[in-house]
This record gives C-alpha cells, structure tokens and sequence, in this order.
C-alpha cells in the first residue's frame, strides 16, 4: 500500500502546525485539545521545519521542570526533520519509523510542501488491511472461489 491510499483512508487530512515562535506551553495547549501527538513547526503551514511530539515535552519537562513550558518551541523541536513522498510503500516508511524511533511523518510533494501528515498507526492499519486482504485472496484460491 503507498503512502497516498494511507492519507486517503484517514478520516481528516487536516494538518496541524504550529509557528517556530509559538511557546511550548502554546503547543501542548494545541496537543491537548486536537488529541494529537506530534505537531508540524511551520512559519506558513506548507513548509515544514521540525516536529515536536508529546514526548519531547514530556522528556524536556522532566529534565528541566515546567520552565520548559515558557520556552520557544524550536529549543524543543527535532530540527532534522525526515518526510515521506505519496508513492512510497507503507513497509518502507513503517522501517524507517522504527528505525528512527519516530511516531510522525510529514508527507511532502516534490516542492517540499506538505500534503499530509501519517502516524505509525496510520501505516499499521493500512498495513493490516493490505494483510487482510492478501489473506482472503489466498483463502479465495484455495477454497476455488
């Protein structure tokens, strides 16, 4: 399955960012209230320059307490940001997420602007799906139907 039938599936396309400006506390406000788990830093909402996920705050605000909170997310945010494009196949973006032990992928089109955002959970399912499907092919031939 390529990463385009995954973006499709999801029940919202929608993007969140948030500007490099924006405060910690600004961004685990917005976390909180989209129940979302990583959010794209981006100065216009196209282009993104970094993630920052639940667990960078979580693991910031355990090192240095609620200070943190005050802080301009680009202390916090993973600056060195890897993307997807639509043609890639969910098993090679779900390795590199293992790989990389990140949770979030921005997907990008050729001129580096953003299309859609997949979690591991989202190339999980469709993963399944694509399982379930191979397997009630295989069970179709076998039983000749």
């Amino acid at each position: 399955m390529l990463v385009n039938q995954i973006l499709s599936m999801k029940a919202s396309g929608e993007i969140f960012t948030v500007a490099p400006s924006a405060s910690v506390a600004d961004a685990a406000k917005l976390l909180s209230e989209k129940r979302i788990g990583a959010i794209v830093v981006s100065e216009d909402g196209k282009i993104p320059l970094g993630i920052l996920s639940e667990r960078d705050i979580v693991r910031e605000l355990g090192r240095r307490g609620a200070t943190v909170l005050d802080q301009p997310i680009t202390e916090l945010m993973t600056h060195k940001l890897a993307t997807c494009a639509t043609g890639e196949d969910a098993l090679v973006i779900l390795d590199r997420m293992t790989q990389g032990r990140f949770r979030h992928l921005p997907v990008v089109n050729e001129q580096g602007e953003m299309v859609g955002l997949v979690s591991i959970g989202d190339a999980v399912s469709a993963r399944l799906k694509e399982l379930a499907a191979e397997k009630e092919a295989l069970t179709g031939m076998i039983m000749g139907n």
